[in-house]
């Protein structure tokens, strides 16, 4: 029987972007855990970077997360704040440097012209909806968020909160710890 490695997991991320509300909205609870242990109520994985105008949501291991978050800064240093471009340049060099494509991570990423999803993968998805969920409990939040967008006319920070708290509910490996950032246009 082979070595058994505990990988911190126990994400949820919700990604929402309003062109009606000029708003980017990223929220994720706080809860990590190890195995089956929570080790962290109150994790932040959400960050404004690039001068606080770009928003950043990361599912995965925190050092991982901190590796990608300043790769991704300086891409879009390198490239003028150019998202799309940033994130392209990106997952090239997460999927061919021997160090970065060991990293397993999903990244949300957003601001005024865009929403993207990012993976280590080579996967650089622009969402028909405006709406990402990423970690364990992101399909619950993404069909939470999706529902209340449809049925309701709630502010984008609400859907956010409100489809986070519902997941948390539903995934074990979520909590209702919710952190959240928005950035305006």
């Amino acid at each position: 029987m082979g070595k058994r490695i505990l990988k911190i997991e126990g994400t949820t991320i919700l990604a929402l972007r309003s062109e009606e509300e000029h708003k980017v909205v990223i929220a994720g609870d706080g809860q990590a855990t190890l195995g089956n242990t929570i080790i962290k109520a109150h994790a932040r994985k959400i960050r404004k970077i690039y001068d606080g105008r770009v928003l950043v949501g990361f599912a995965g291991a925190t050092a991982d997360a901190i590796t990608l978050f300043e790769r991704f800064e300086g891409k879009l240093k390198e490239h003028n704040g150019k998202l799309l471009r940033a994130a392209v340049e990106l997952t090239k060099d997460w999927r061919t440097d021997r160090v970065l494509r060991r990293l397993e991570a999903l990244m949300a990423v957003g601001n005024e012209e865009t929403l993207l999803l990012i993976s280590g993968s080579g996967d650089v998805i622009e969402p028909d909806d405006a709406l990402i969920g990423l970690g364990s409990g992101g399909p619950y939040a993404l069909a939470a968020a999706k529902a209340l967008r449809q049925a309701t006319s709630l502010p984008v920070e609400e859907v956010a909160r409100r489809a986070l708290l519902i997941a948390s509910s539903i995934d074990v490996y979520t909590n209702d710890q919710i952190y959240m950032e928005e950035l305006a246009w």
